[in-house]
């Protein structure tokens, strides 16, 4: 008999691990200056299947958290107030030796606003907040495949 398992912990075969009961969602983390914005991007993407583990308003809350959580993904706002999420990006490969293709630019600003610092960025990629979703996620991710893998539990 197979146990029921919550669509919460299901994600597409090609970007969760998969073992003969589960497929282990991908796990994000947060990091935007603005707290409304964080509830929200947070309940979209967990009802979406999602694992959202953490938030950050600050590059230091965001090497902390990325350190402590170990996410699959981090998603960077550009425009963290007086902060760059350009600099975060750049810093949360430094300070946590994260594979720079494991964080994604967000903005409520256009793409072509900072296409050409998106494009130097070490980011690997950048979506439109008004955008923002698991397929879309996924879809940045899925440009990247065999990168992602899961978190070790054991």
């Amino acid at each position: 008999m197979t146990p029921d398992i919550p669509a919460s912990f299901k994600a597409l075969p090609s970007f969760g691990v998969h073992t003969d009961t589960v497929d282990v969602a991908l796990r994000v983390l947060i990091v935007d200056d603005n707290a409304h914005f964080l509830d929200v991007a947070r309940d979209l993407l967990n009802r979406e299947g999602l694992t959202v583990v953490g938030v950050a308003s600050t590059s230091v809350d965001a090497f902390g958290r990325a350190e402590e959580l170990r996410p699959d993904v981090v998603l960077v706002d550009i425009d963290l107030g007086e902060e760059s999420g350009f600099d975060v990006a750049r810093g949360l490969m430094q300070t946590t030796g994260r594979d720079s293709r494991r964080v994604i630019l967000i903005s409520a600003y256009p793409e072509a606003d900072f296409s050409d610092l998106i494009d130097a960025s070490p980011a690997m990629g950048f979506l439109p907040k008004s955008e923002l979703s698991r397929s879309n996620i996924l879809e940045l991710v899925g440009q990247r495949k065999g990168w992602w893998q899961p978190p070790d539990t054991s």
